[in-house]
């Protein structure tokens, strides 16, 4: 990852051929002034691109007080690398390091140091600093040394620590995933013979929560290892496919009963055509046939079914009433699931949110910084 800052670089070093006695202790010169004196060769060592600002005229300034010491300064905008590690995203912290030094004196020639000490030597003003998605919550400066093959080099490092802001991710994903896995749980309670309702719910959601992560994951670098993000929508995916797959369970036992109902009720039937043939046929007269008694039965059986009070058209059309009264109800899936796919999900959001907002992520930036 890149970050991109705007400085004003100061170096102040001592030159004992630049002394001068006179009225004026400090020499304010123009800063074409600097050609003609020695520089540091000061480099950054971890910038991509540095650009020293020209307009309207080249941003230095050039200073020399009568011991010999020299002030320049210049203003640059300096992009630089800055690892980061995603583990817990967007509840992570980073330590963008900016690292400078000379580029072809040695540590014995020159020796970088922080005139102010370790403390006061960098300044970020509260008005110079605009940070959409980051807070910027400090900064640590350390020395090091740089070993290579042409020698020992001394290098100077700064860390800004950064946080990053919660705020956008909590509304543009947190809530709508929570919404969706929320809205996936309803068709619990939406009666089972709703087979278009619950299915169009469940098929909904699903391709729902399929958009949400892809959109999360735009933003993000394609790295090889999950987020903390990824696993929440791990998690809200898997609780929105299992509701699709609980009202599946639900549908196939509800046709296997059907199935079983179905069957008890064409034995009842053939049992009851038995008994009833039973009993006319000792009312039959001796010499009538048995084509007679055959048809007695059948003219009594159709006079039963006849006068079965009949079923109104809106309901024998409505898909919510069952076919069969006796399947009528409730789900005892549907029942379990109301109670347990809430209660779990609530015990995940208190589980991920706890460690993660507990866990100090500005600590792990330091522990992969300060091997460096």
């Amino acid at each position: 990852m890149e970050y991109t800052m705007d400085m004003f670089f100061r170096q102040m070093w001592v030159d004992e051929r630049l002394k001068f006695e006179g009225p004026t202790e400090i020499l304010r010169l123009n800063n074409k002034m600097v050609e003609k004196i020695w520089t540091p060769d000061t480099f950054f060592r971890n910038s991509k691109k540095s650009i020293s600002h020209n307009m309207t005229t080249p941003n230095k300034l050039f200073r020399i007080m009568q011991n010999g010491t020299v002030l320049y300064t210049m203003r640059l905008t300096i992009s630089a690398e800055c690892p980061m590690r995603l583990m817990d995203f967007p509840m992570d912290g980073h330590a963008c390091p900016l690292r400078f030094g000379s580029y072809a004196y040695t540590s014995s020639e020159i020796m970088f140091t922080w005139r102010k000490g370790l403390i006061a030597s960098v300044d970020c003003p509260p008005e110079s600093i605009s940070l959409l998605q980051y807070d910027l919550v400090g900064q640590t400066l350390s020395s090091e040394v740089f070993k290579s093959s042409t020698g020992h080099y001394s290098v100077q490092v700064v860390h800004f620590h950064l946080q990053r802001k919660l705020g956008y991710y909590l509304i543009q994903t947190y809530i709508p995933l929570i919404m969706v896995v929320v809205l996936s749980q309803v068709s619990f309670w939406i009666n089972k013979e709703s087979v278009p309702a619950r299915t169009v719910a469940g098929i909904t959601t699903v391709l729902t929560m399929t958009t949400l992560s892809i959109s999360a994951r735009q933003s993000l670098p394609k790295v090889a290892y999950a987020t903390a993000m990824d696993w929440f929508i791990a998690v809200c995916f898997a609780f929105v496919a299992s509701a699709l797959v609980e009202f599946a369970a639900v549908n196939y036992f509800a046709t296997l009963q059907a199935n079983r109902l179905k069957r008890q009720n064409v034995r009842r039937d053939k049992l009851e055509v038995l008994a009833t043939g039973s009993e006319d046929g000792d009312t039959v007269s001796l010499d009538s046939s048995p084509q007679e008694g055959l048809k007695r039965r059948n003219h009594s059986v159709c006079r039963s079914e006849i006068e079965a009070p009949p079923v109104p058209i809106f309901l024998q059309q409505g898909s919510a009433v069952p076919q069969i009264p006796q399947l009528a109800g409730t789900s005892p899936i549907d029942t379990y699931a109301r109670v347990l796919f809430p209660l779990t999900f609530a015990l995940f959001n208190l589980v991920y949110w706890y460690i993660y907002l507990a866990k100090d992520t500005m600590e792990g930036a330091r522990d992969v910084e300060l091997p460096n």
